[in-house]
């Protein structure tokens, strides 16, 4: 047995559902099924009751699941304690793609002041994983956008914007001052593929986690959305702080929640450096430029 098929076990006995789990684990169905029938394979023993609605543990899943838990946990500590005695020499920073303008060059030199010999590597993300590598390892700290679900996620707010539509700028709404949801019922709406964070794919498209979305293209990338309003004329949403391209401007709406802007890390991370990281941009974003 693998730590990574310890892990998937762990998050399809969490999440009850193969989809759900997938979308967590940020992967396709059919390779987390594969790997969860090798591991049952190899232990000789049915781990999952499998129906059209999901999934239950046996018995030898049940201890497999608390067994499981307690070998992740035993695994993040050695991480932690090895990691200490090395002493950090790298950082891996997540950035949401339509965040990668906000990291700045004030932050990046204030970081640098304060750790010239820790080696940065920067991983962009697209829109269909808000934590931008955080759930899977593949980043220490990220820089990113709330809301999503934040479970297991520790956040520092740096800046809270308001939010508007996108539109063309011939389009009749467009010399409005502010609009309300209202005003775009009829619209399409971009929105994100299906299987990702629901808080976050709720509120890109103006509506409520497990409600009915507003229909339109699907889209990835910011790019994307701003190609399917230019194209197409879709609508959907952005930071007001987010620059457009001409042909396209932004009309605040008066009844959206704001997007903040966070510095995110995994609960369980004993790495100081990530808390130094976040502590420097809070500062940097609390100073005037």
């Amino acid at each position: 047995m693998d730590l990574r098929a310890l892990r998937y076990f762990v998050a399809v006995a969490e999440e009850r559902h193969f989809g759900r789990a997938a979308a967590r684990l940020h992967m396709s169905q059919p390779p987390l099924s594969r790997a969860i029938k090798r591991l049952e394979a190899e232990l000789g023993a049915d781990l999952l009751h499998r129906s059209s609605t999901g999934v239950a543990l046996t018995p030898a899943g049940a201890v497999l699941y608390d067994e499981a838990r307690a070998l992740l946990e035993q695994a993040e500590r050695v991480r932690a304690r090895v990691g200490a005695a090395a002493g950090p020499a790298a950082l891996t920073i997540g950035i949401l793609a339509d965040s990668a303008e906000q990291a700045g060059t004030r932050l990046a030199a204030a970081f640098r002041e304060r750790h010239p010999e820790i080696h940065i590597r920067v991983r962009e993300a697209d829109l269909t994983d808000p934590t931008t590598g955080l759930r899977n390892d593949l980043v220490d700290v990220a820089l990113t956008r709330l809301p999503f679900d934040d479970a297991g996620i520790d956040t520092v707010m740096l800046r809270s914007d308001p939010v508007g539509v996108v539109l063309r700028s011939d389009d009749p709404l467009a010399g409005h001052e502010t609009l309300r949801l209202s005003d775009l019922a009829d619209r399409r709406w971009f929105q994100l593929p299906e299987g990702i964070d629901p808080v976050w794919r709720a509120y890109w498209n103006a509506t409520e986690p497990g409600g009915e979305l507003r229909r339109g293209p699907v889209v990835r990338t910011v790019h994307e959305c701003l190609q399917a309003v230019l194209w197409s004329g879709t609508v959907g949403l952005t930071p007001l702080t987010h620059p457009l391209p001409d042909g396209l401007i932004a009309v605040r709406l008066t009844d959206m929640p704001p997007s903040s802007l966070v510095v995110a890390w995994n609960s369980t991370a004993a790495n100081p450096l990530i808390r130094s990281f976040a502590q420097i941009a809070a500062a940097t974003y609390r100073s005037p430029p």
